[in-house]
């Protein structure tokens, strides 16, 4: 049965005091002590043993059980405090107030027994072994011994209330719980969480010193590692230089941070790497690379519109396509920037223009003039013959001897990173097993994706969307689509005699007149003679020939001057060229070839711009056993079956044009295109062989200042073509006067220039009867018949 007290009540504020405990009670100078004193003067005026009632009062209330304590014994702690002793001996449960004598409060408490199963040995012996864990992990190693010495269930349970990780809310519970089990159970709970913690806290305490420890070993090899490099710098007579210092050369750069961030990796792994390994002299290269480049450096665009024109019309006569479309980049990059819009999306607006047009029209040297224009720095990358991918991308430095590709090589050339580059001959490249050098251009010159280049052997991105990219090619064709799809093309496609004699004049003659050693005051060209170079003695689209002649009569000039064979100052008219350059090389010859039936002048587009061409057809006699249709002139498939429309064409519509075709079935049919050597191929020539053999079946022959292009159907129908103003170019050079072209290429005639098509007669045709019509000369049988 329970025992009831009357007892007086100390009440707790800052702790909680389980059965078993013994603890220091303070009577004065703290907030309960008055209460505290009245308490301990009551229980020990009440006799042996002094008794009170020790109650946890949280927050301001009492819990309802409190812990039957005795006052072991009374006096000063060392600060001089008036302290109380007591030692916790049962729990009692809190009854109603009553009175006693002195100021303490007094209650009526039941003392509790306590509630013991037969799981209470083995959870006992749990919560020992935790115990004891906690303890040594924590290094309490005297009160290791003091918890094994515990056999009282009970009393192991209440020694919780030293633990610090049990709040005081969870020591009230205990208190409050009789059941030795349950309460053992939840501080098995409990302990196993603050175990699981200092397994934690240990963990990173430990990887934190190990940590601090690597770094401050670090630090000091370092600080060693300096000082033995200061002191063998100093006998070999050299004094370290900060050149010499990657780390401060990166530190001091002014780099992106993403590029510093992965140089500084590779400064750590250069300092933590032996002299003696291959390693670092592929690390040192790699930070020279990107240290040399300029990362942050550009050049401000020239933003005066009319001097860049100026800059561009003195440069070169002509191309008004190109300049055109530099002017509108500067104009619009002039109004971005005016209004903040320089940079959107990481992306700044550069451009890529392919310039495509035959060799001499001045493709490369046009960079030079639009960098000069634009105030900006130029660089030539040569394309031509390249095969391997890793010429464009890089090699990874995983190989010796990796270097990275042409386009950064470009950038640190330049020394901005925004010049123009330009890309010479990108119809050259070549592919093999090593890889095809056009795709890695794809994303060099695609302005959607050039702002994030990554080079192979950098390994970093590289902006390149600020560069003007300019590319040349002679033949578009051989430029895979998806790359010329990155690009805007521009043509040129060559040039009118009097843009030669213009160019020649302004700048090939004072050019050449410098490399012989001549000025104009000694020595002059009279236009007349630039004019007959032009037209006879050469006959191409450019003007490379043209300055090739008249260098040749300088060196004549030069050396009639060293002979003494003539006398300064020297004017050369064109009556001399014959002198100088022998008889003209390039004279009319449309009359002298379509002199007979049977031959046909036609226009076709090769590598060197527009060119001539003339077509032969002839007849086998009939029982010559020669029947069926030869072709030669190293032909095309596309050709070859031109000249098969052409033939099926005239032989179902022999009698709508009166032609006798019904003996072409005994007679064998040859058709030639002279300059044998060349490959030809292409639709174009339809009109051209069509007629070439209804003149030869018609006995009238094709006039000679007549020149024809256009693919023929099976039906007649003439077809456009390509290349409409290279062709005209070549026709005008050539001497033609009249051109029959197809209708539907008629929008093309805005890209001829005025003076070329104001010397031509040009006829538009729909139906290959109109083209023999216009070309073949009057039936003179037939006019004299009527």
């Amino acid at each position: 049965m329970s025992e009831a007290l009357t007892l007086p009540v100390l009440p707790l504020d800052d702790t909680v005091l389980l059965p078993g405990m013994v603890v220091p009670i303070q009577l004065t100078g703290g907030d309960n002590a008055n209460e505290a004193r009245a308490a301990v003067e009551a229980a020990r005026s009440g006799g042996e043993p002094a008794r009170v009632v020790l109650v946890p009062r949280l927050d301001g209330r009492y819990a309802r059980v409190g812990t039957l304590a005795v006052v072991e014994q009374v006096g000063r702690l060392p600060g001089g405090q008036l302290a109380a002793v007591v030692r916790g001996t049962g729990r009692v449960r809190i009854g109603a107030g009553t009175t006693g004598p002195g100021a303490a409060l007094w209650v009526q408490v039941e003392v509790l027994d306590e509630v013991v199963d037969e799981r209470v040995p083995e959870l006992a012996r749990d919560y020992k072994d935790l115990v004891t864990r906690i303890l040594q992990q924590r290094g309490a190693w005297q009160v290791v011994d003091s918890v094994a010495s515990v056999d009282d269930p009970s009393a192991l349970a209440d020694l919780a209330g030293y633990a610090t990780y049990v709040s005081d809310e969870n020591k009230v519970w205990l208190l409050e719980t009789t059941d030795v089990a349950e309460r053992l159970t939840r501080l098995l709970e409990w302990g196993r969480e603050h175990l699981a913690e200092l397994d934690v806290n240990e963990t990173i305490r430990k990887d934190v010193r190990e940590g601090m420890e690597k770094q401050q070993r670090e630090f000091l090899l370092r600080q060693q590692l300096t000082a033995i490099r200061k002191e063998l710098a100093e006998l070999d007579g050299k004094p370290a230089s900060e050149e010499q210092d990657y780390r401060a050369r990166v530190e001091a750069a002014d780099l992106p941070e993403k590029v510093r961030d992965a140089a500084l990796a590779e400064v750590d792994k250069l300092e933590r790497t032996s002299e003696q390994s291959p390693e670092v002299g592929w690390i040192r290269t790699w930070l020279d690379t990107v240290l040399d480049l300029p990362w942050t450096t550009r050049t401000e665009d020239s933003y005066d519109i009319p001097g860049a024109r100026a800059v561009l019309d003195a440069d070169h006569a002509g191309l008004d396509d190109v300049k055109d479309r530099i002017i509108e980049y500067l104009a619009v990059r002039k109004r971005r920037d005016e209004r903040g819009l320089g940079v959107v999306g990481g992306r700044r607006s550069g451009a890529v223009l392919a310039l495509s047009g035959p060799p001499g029209v001045g493709k490369t040297s046009l960079g030079e003039s639009v960098a000069r224009a634009m105030g900006r720095e130029f660089v030539r990358v040569a394309l031509g013959g390249v095969r391997d991918e890793a010429e464009i991308r890089g090699h990874r430095r995983t190989y010796v001897g990796a270097l990275p590709g042409r386009i950064v090589r470009a950038i640190k050339e330049a020394g901005t990173m925004n010049p123009v580059v330009l890309l010479d001959e990108i119809d050259k490249v070549g592919s093999d097993h090593r890889g095809d050098p056009t795709a890695a251009l794809l994303e060099v010159l695609d302005p959607a994706q050039n702002h994030t280049f990554r080079d192979h052997y950098l390994e970093v991105e590289l902006d390149l969307s600020d560069v003007v990219f300019l590319a040349t090619a002679n033949v578009v064709e051989s430029i895979p689509a998806p790359l010329l799809d990155r690009m805007e093309l521009v043509r040129l496609d060559g040039y009118t005699e009097d843009e030669k004699v213009t160019i020649a004049a302004d700048h090939l003659l004072p050019r050449q007149l410098e490399r012989a050693g001549l000025t104009a005051e000694e020595v002059s060209v009279s236009r007349d003679a630039l004019r007959l170079l032009a037209g006879e003695y050469t006959r191409e689209a450019g003007v490379r020939q043209l300055e090739r002649s008249i260098a040749r009569v300088l060196r004549k000039v030069a050396a009639r001057l060293a002979l003494g064979s003539s006398e300064l100052p020297l004017r050369v008219d064109a009556a001399d060229l014959r002198t100088h350059l022998g008889r003209p090389r390039h004279t009319p010859e449309s009359a002298e070839r379509t002199g007979v039936p049977g031959v046909s002048t036609g226009l076709a587009v090769t590598g060197a711009g527009g060119d001539v061409l003339f077509v032969e057809a002839s007849l086998a006699e009939p029982g010559t056993g020669a029947a069926g249709v030869t072709l030669t002139g190293q032909l095309g498939e596309v050709m070859k079956e031109s000249a098969q429309i052409a033939l099926s064409y005239l032989r179902s519509h022999g009698a709508e044009l009166n032609l006798p075709t019904a003996t072409l079935a005994d007679r064998g049919v040859h058709i030639h295109v002279p300059a044998g050597a060349v490959p030809k191929d292409g639709p174009s020539a339809g009109v051209t062989m069509t007629t070439a053999l209804a003149s030869l079946l018609s006995g009238r022959p094709v006039r000679s200042d007549v020149a024809m292009t256009g693919e023929v159907s099976l039906t007649g129908r003439v077809l456009p073509i390509g290349g409409v103003k290279q062709k005209l170019l070549a026709a005008h050079r050539a001497g033609i006067t009249t051109v029959l072209l197809p209708h539907r290429n008629e929008p093309d005639m805005d890209d001829v220039p005025d003076a070329v098509r104001e010397a031509l007669t040009i006829h538009f045709v729909t139906d290959v009867r109109e083209a023999v019509e216009l070309a073949l000369e009057e039936d003179k049988a037939a006019v004299l018949a009527a």
